[in-house]
């Protein structure tokens, strides 16, 4: 245990925040055994499962049953006046959300972790301030864990309101669609919201300063999912320039520079600001502990467990910057706690952090885009199988996008791995488990997969890269 353990601290262990990093690392720790607090001023499970990726992912499975819908003549299924209504889809998105915060309260509970109300700062010397209702106390542990998160960024451009200028947030409690929507950022969290409404019913247009949407993701990856969202009639501008934002009481006004250099000036009901999120690391003592922030991004400074340069400080999840995903948040936290309890045998690997994108057609990939690979200098074989070639994607009715495996010709160890299409974000922890395990491209091949499945098709790609795909 790095911290103090001579039985003087309140507790062993101290998180500071109760999302997905703060409650996993909790947890984890009572699991070691360990005298574990979890400080939570909000709702236990954070941005992620309150007013982020569980909602959202509630009303993208309602968004995608309404496009279903339309498509359902196809099945022998006919009915006149299809009507929709995002207020249902909303209160549903809630309850799911309602469920599973409760859900983490019992887990804490369940293994031995006090759940402290309260905001919660750092004091220095083990020792954590803790604020509610304007009353504060101190409470002491031999390590700390700081998982306070992030928050969604406001630009002087785009100054969010949540009345006409949306966060992410203030697009996740609407109860009803509006007829126009321009959405400013085209990552995973924009490209979601634009898939949410536009099955609604509203009119969607997309701004991306960088050249395509999706910029982290592999090109054709990006190439795919704006195809399948022009089909759908949404506007898509890459390589634009946001110039102002004029909101009024029944609208907003954007002027913007499309990648051409030709102005535009567009009225609309709403604007949704999908620009990234920055660390909550103000205000919470980091100052008084010593401990030091990232030169860019004012992220705290960790190394592979999650150290800080203060011995016995951690931090884990957004606050601690590289990935701002749910899932390297919990896996930092895990390896927290078993680096405090004293067992910890691995680290973070953040090459191997898998990225996911929910909307219609979903995207995940994990490892190398081929252009970085290629910028490696790496010599390497790209395998891509399209799902129109797999018959249970063609059965359901879902044959957009691909599967696309980049392999290092030297090991053939697999370097890069891209899926857009059906159960993309679910098909992707083949390849993550894959790289984990050091696997070959062979070897996946030789790991026999069920017939006829989608998963078939991850095998389909591994032998594309190996140049011998059997069913393309």
């Amino acid at each position: 245990m790095a911290g103090n353990t001579d039985g003087k601290t309140d507790f062993d262990v101290i998180v500071i925040g109760g999302g997905p990093g703060g409650y996993v690392a909790a947890i984890r720790a009572g699991q070691l055994g360990l005298k574990a607090a979890c400080v939570e001023a909000d709702k236990l499970g954070g941005v992620c499962l309150n007013i982020g990726c569980i909602p959202t992912k509630a009303l993208l499975s309602s968004a995608l049953m309404v496009n279903e819908l339309g498509n359902a003549g196809g099945h022998g299924i006919s009915f006149d006046g299809l009507a929709v209504d995002l207020g249902p889809a909303q209160a549903r998105s809630r309850a799911v959300a309602n469920r599973l915060s409760n859900g983490v309260g019992f887990l804490l509970k369940k293994n031995g972790v006090t759940h402290i109300e309260g905001y919660g700062r750092l004091a220095g010397g083990g020792a954590v301030e803790v604020e509610r209702d304007g009353e504060r106390r101190t409470i002491t542990a031999g390590d700390i864990v700081v998982a306070t998160g992030s928050r969604p960024r406001s630009l002087p451009f785009l100054e969010i309101d949540e009345e006409r200028i949306w966060s992410s947030t203030g697009a996740l409690f609407q109860k009803r669609a509006p007829a126009s929507l321009v959405v400013v950022g085209a990552g995973a969290v924009g490209m979601e919201f634009a898939d949410i409404y536009n099955a609604y019913g509203t009119k969607v247009t997309v701004i991306e300063a960088l050249e395509r949407v999706l910029p982290l993701e592999d090109r054709d990856s990006s190439r795919a999912v704006a195809q399948a969202f022009k089909r759908r009639g949404m506007d898509i501008f890459t390589s634009a320039r946001v110039e102002s934002t004029v909101a009024r009481d029944d609208g907003v006004t954007i002027s913007f520079t499309d990648g051409r250099g030709k102005a535009h000036a567009l009225d609309v009901d709403y604007v949704l600001s999908a620009v990234g999120r920055i660390p909550n690391t103000e205000d919470i003592g980091l100052d008084a502990a010593g401990v030091r922030l990232t030169e860019r991004g004012n992220f705290i400074a960790v190394d592979e467990a999650t150290r800080t340069n203060v011995p016995g400080v951690w931090a884990v999840g957004d606050c601690a910057g590289n990935q701002l995903l749910a899932h390297k948040g919990m896996h930092e936290g895990v390896v927290a706690a078993e680096h405090i309890a004293g067992v910890g045998h691995h680290t973070v690997d953040y090459g191997n952090v898998p990225n996911c994108t929910y909307c219609h057609p979903e995207v995940a990939s994990v490892g190398l885009t081929e252009e970085q690979a290629r910028d490696k200098g790496l010599d390497i074989e790209v395998g891509r199988f399209p799902w129109v070639a797999n018959g249970r994607a063609l059965a359901a009715g879902d044959s957009t996008g691909f599967v696309k495996v980049i392999r290092d010709r030297r090991y053939s160890e697999v370097v890069g791995a891209h899926i857009v299409g059906p159960h993309a974000t679910e098909l992707i922890a083949e390849f993550v488990m894959a790289r984990h395990l050091e696997s070959t491209v062979e070897e996946i091949d030789l790991a026999m997969h069920p017939h006829p499945t989608l998963s078939e098709a991850v095998a389909e790609g591994a032998l594309g890269a190996l140049g011998r795909a059997l069913h393309i």
